[in-house]
């Protein structure tokens, strides 16, 4: 890397600051904060709910997982496309018909205070995990590159380098700061990928591919896995794909909000939806950046490239292969791509905190100006605790990618379950709520931690994770209800906020 792509990245820091706090207007209140004011464009909504989701898991992630197998993965996005209808027709029309600032106050409508605030604590704690894994992945390319300049420095001081610049426009901007900087973002990381395809290709021709065809890299559908296990098959994928975008994109407060900061419900439903055609083509375009580098390095395996992680492919590539200026380029794309992910994290966190936790927990009613102080004050807080995480995870040498998911696959069953419980289960209450969401969380969390720190061996596929604790919470929720012998009372929802 040059001089010039120093420059570059620097100026993309300072800019995105400034852009995000130049969009983000005036923030007089918490629903200003939080739900920009409800008059956000669907079409900045639905890119900004792709960027979300994006992360740098995709820019380094997913372009090694064709570089060393094939294109499979995609499967996974046509179950997120099915998943995103169903949302669109069943949970978020009962989001704005009940005027609610959270997904998880739906859950307190419905089966109480207690409920809404164990939902939103387990959205705090598993968000605060999973996104933890999503700056690291931003953090590795980054000391790779500051390595290789002689600039030698620890995860500790780029995890808090990136945090500091990402609240600076959350703290100050909110949700509406948020949301245009990762449309911003979210086409300089792509615009990244299709640069280094076309780097690749003006090199090499198009014989990358046909060389990728010919070994079977290209294989989309796969039938002979074995459909528990097999993290590759189609059956997995595909319906494993469906409950997994029906939990986040339906009960994941990371995704809901940017959803309630449409003007109607009807844009809302727009926009989720085109999010998944979105994001189908997005997996595509990085899986054929894995492709193409397979084809740059002739072949080799990551190992005999000397690298110490799979992921660290991309990165490589990114700083020998590009021509001044392009590197730097790059590097800002997959910035972008963490930013966008750790901002959007730190605006749900800070909303859940407020409305699912602080608010339930004082006596009296906040006033607006405590919501948008405390907000404030969340922000910066979560900002901070970032670290832990992303420090703990840096040791992991699996796919960055599913580590990420099967551990936000650990509690999105339980939530989703607990929401279709409350629709389908007249009879459940709080407490036949919160015992099968537990049981449906321990559940995930043992196969979890037996997979990745006890037997080393996959029982369950995580793309089963979210299936699995529907049903988990269905089953338990069904069996504790029949204790009731007439339909539970709904709580009326506080539309304070």
């Amino acid at each position: 890397m040059q001089v010039i792509d120093i420059v570059v990245v620097i100026a993309y820091l300072i800019a995105t600051a400034w852009l995000g706090l130049k969009l983000s207007g005036k923030q007089s209140d918490a629903k200003d904060y939080f739900l920009g004011g409800r008059d956000i464009p669907w079409w900045a909504v639905c890119l900004s709910v792709v960027a979300t989701e994006t992360s740098a898991l995709t820019v380094i992630g997913i372009p090694v997982m064709s570089f060393v197998g094939d294109i499979s993965y995609l499967q996974l996005g046509f179950g997120y496309i099915v998943g995103r209808v169903i949302v669109a027709y069943l949970l978020l029309p009962r989001y704005y018909d009940g005027e609610m600032v959270t997904a998880y106050a739906y859950l307190g409508k419905r089966f109480g205070s207690a409920t809404q605030t164990t939902a939103g604590v387990t959205f705090l704690f598993t968000r605060l995990l999973a996104d933890g894994v999503r700056v690291l992945a931003a953090a590795i390319p980054l000391k790779i590159i500051l390595d290789g300049l002689g600039v030698h420095t620890n995860y500790f001081v780029i995890i808090v380098v990136l945090a500091v610049v990402t609240i600076l426009y959350t703290f100050i901007g909110g949700i509406r700061a948020v949301v245009w900087v990762d449309v911003v973002q979210m086409c300089l990381y792509v615009a990244g990928g299709l640069l280094a395809i076309i780097v690749v290709s003006s090199s090499l021709g198009f014989s990358w591919f046909t060389d990728a065809v010919e070994a079977g890299k290209t294989n989309l559908f796969i039938l002979g896995e074995n459909p528990i296990s097999g993290a590759s098959g189609l059956i997995p994928s595909l319906l494993g794909g469906t409950v997994f975008a029906m939990a986040s994109h339906g009960s994941d407060q990371l995704i809901v909000q940017r959803l309630l900061a449409c003007r109607t419900k009807a844009e809302a439903q727009k926009a989720l939806i085109a999010s998944g055609f979105v994001v189908v083509v997005q997996f595509a375009i990085f899986l054929v950046v894995g492709l193409a580098l397979w084809g740059w390095y002739d072949h080799a395996t990551p190992a005999a490239l000397g690298l110490t992680r799979d992921d660290e492919i991309f990165p490589k590539f990114i700083i020998e292969g590009l021509p001044a200026g392009v590197s730097g380029l790059l590097l800002a794309g997959i910035l972008a791509a963490a930013m966008s992910t750790l901002s959007s994290s730190l605006s749900a966190l800070s909303s859940s905190t407020v409305t699912d936790i602080v608010a339930k927990l004082r006596r009296t009613p906040m006033t607006k100006d405590e919501e948008l102080k405390t907000g404030r004050i969340a922000t910066i807080v979560w900002g901070l605790l970032f670290i832990l995480p992303a420090t703990f995870f840096r040791s992991d040498e699996g796919s960055i990618v599913v580590l990420a998911l099967g551990i936000a696959g650990i509690t999105y069953g339980g939530l989703l379950g607990a929401f279709v419980l409350g629709i389908v289960n007249k009879r459940a209450r709080t407490l036949d709520a919160n015992i099968a969401f537990l049981c449906a969380v321990v559940t995930n969390a043992f196969f979890f931690v037996m997979e990745k720190y006890v037997v080393g061996e996959v029982w369950i596929a995580w793309q089963w994770y979210p299936l699995l604790g529907v049903l988990v919470t269905l089953a338990v929720g069904g069996l504790l209800s029949l204790r009731h012998s007439s339909p539970a009372e709904v709580e009326p929802i506080d539309r304070a906020v």
